[in-house]
């Protein structure tokens, strides 16, 4: 029998980094091996290979159709994002087998992923998955197979105009028990951008205003929503990923967040593009009101995968990001400075065309990073002379005036 003599039959994926898993993004080729070890000789027919990645939903609900009649309504779809098949193994054209002796064999393949796919995601009722699987076949026997699953990430670039621009809202609402009024109650908050990246912090701008009779509690959390739709029904999950709370706020009194921090845990990133599986994310500032129900304001956020560029940022200042050397706003120009020389005694041709492009960055040390800046050249020489009403040239007066009639 082959399979009493089959020791090891896998497929390893080529990873960037070593002891990783392996993890690719849309566009990637994926490459690897399939291995086949044997203490014996065997007789093989084909050896197949079938990269498979697809979006999946299901769920269930009862329903009721009267009062004695029960049944349960089955909800299910699916989105196929990755097909790909290659035969690594292919049995002669005579009809024959194919004839492995005894050792490792490895089999290499690759492939392209497409252009878009979704994020790899498992929820309570659908994922994302994709997975490569080889199946090795011989004459009146079982087929064999060997399953290797992969990540892939789909890019999500937070440094573009709609994802840096600034969110905000504001939300009232007044406070009733019994049918008394017992005042109003408002909030106003904003963020900074609406993308960022996990281990981001999110620095909260808020004003909460109590102008009831009772006490309120601000409260802040980042909210996660999985969205499921088969055949035109959803099936919604929302989970608290992170939260804080603020101060009590008394009767009156008015309570303000001058950037209170907000830290994203490790979570996948924003699934938008799918047809049947959303995974959304949303900052819910909300104020407890003792005797009605909470006051909310919501700001949507995407959580992307890469992360914010130095200077992509409105809040960021070059002077908060790199420390440049400034020494040079303290220099003076000596007393009696010397006569600049001729500019061709002092930069050849070939250094006036090399001075003129932007420096490298190996040039630039570690003392300054990122964008080029335009340096400030050191002027050891003569400035130019001050504005005065006399004219240092004046005409001689042995020169006869010229007629203009003439």
């Amino acid at each position: 029998m082959l399979f009493d003599r089959l020791r090891r039959f896998c497929v390893l994926l080529d990873c960037p980094e070593l002891d990783s898993p392996p993890v690719f993004s849309s566009g990637e080729a994926v490459s690897g091996r399939v291995v086949l070890e044997l203490s014996g000789e065997a007789r093989l027919g084909a050896l197949q290979l079938h990269a498979q990645g697809c979006a999946q939903v299901h769920w269930t609900e009862s329903r009721s159709a009267g009062s004695s009649t029960a049944y349960t309504q089955n909800y299910s779809d699916q989105v196929p994002f990755l097909s790909h098949r290659d035969t690594l193994l292919a049995p002669p054209d005579n009809g024959e087998v194919t004839v492995l002796q005894a050792g490792k064999h490895e089999f290499p393949f690759t492939f392209q992923l497409p252009e878009t796919l979704a994020t790899s995601f498992e929820g309570r009722h659908g994922n994302v998955r994709y997975w490569v699987k080889a199946k090795l076949h011989r004459p009146w026997s079982v087929v064999k197979k060997a399953k290797k699953e992969f990540t892939v990430i789909e890019p999500i670039d937070i440094n573009t105009p709609a994802l840096l621009a600034p969110q905000a809202g504001v939300k009232e609402k007044l406070a009733r028990a019994w049918y008394c009024n017992r005042g109003q109650v408002s909030v106003s908050a904003k963020i900074d951008r609406k993308g960022y990246t996990p281990g981001e912090v999110i620095p909260i701008f808020a004003e909460i205003d109590n102008c009831s009779t009772r006490t309120v509690v601000p409260k802040a959390a980042i909210i996660q929503t999985q969205t499921f739709i088969a055949r035109g029904a959803k099936k919604q999950k929302k989970s608290v990923v992170a939260s804080i709370a603020g101060d009590s706020v008394a009767a009156g009194k008015r309570e303000v967040w001058h950037g209170r921090a907000l830290k994203i845990p490790p979570v996948g990133p924003s699934i938008l593009q799918c047809r049947i599986l959303r995974v959304e994310y949303a900052l819910k500032v909300c104020v407890d009101i003792p005797g009605t129900s909470k006051l909310l304001l919501e700001l949507p956020l995407v959580i992307g995968t890469i992360p914010l560029h130095p200077f992509g940022s409105r809040t960021s200042s070059v002077s908060s990001q790199y420390s440049v050397n400034l020494d040079w706003l303290r220099m003076v120009i000596p007393e009696q400075p010397e006569a600049p020389p001729e500019y061709s005694s002092v930069v050849s041709s070939e250094e006036s065309a090399q001075n003129l492009s932007p420096p490298c960055q190996d040039e630039l040390g570690s003392g300054l990073e990122g964008p080029f800046f335009a340096y400030i050249q050191e002027f050891r020489y003569r400035p130019p002379p001050l504005y005065s009403e006399v004219d240092p040239n004046p005409t001689s007066d042995s020169i006869r005036p010229r007629c203009m009639t003439c």
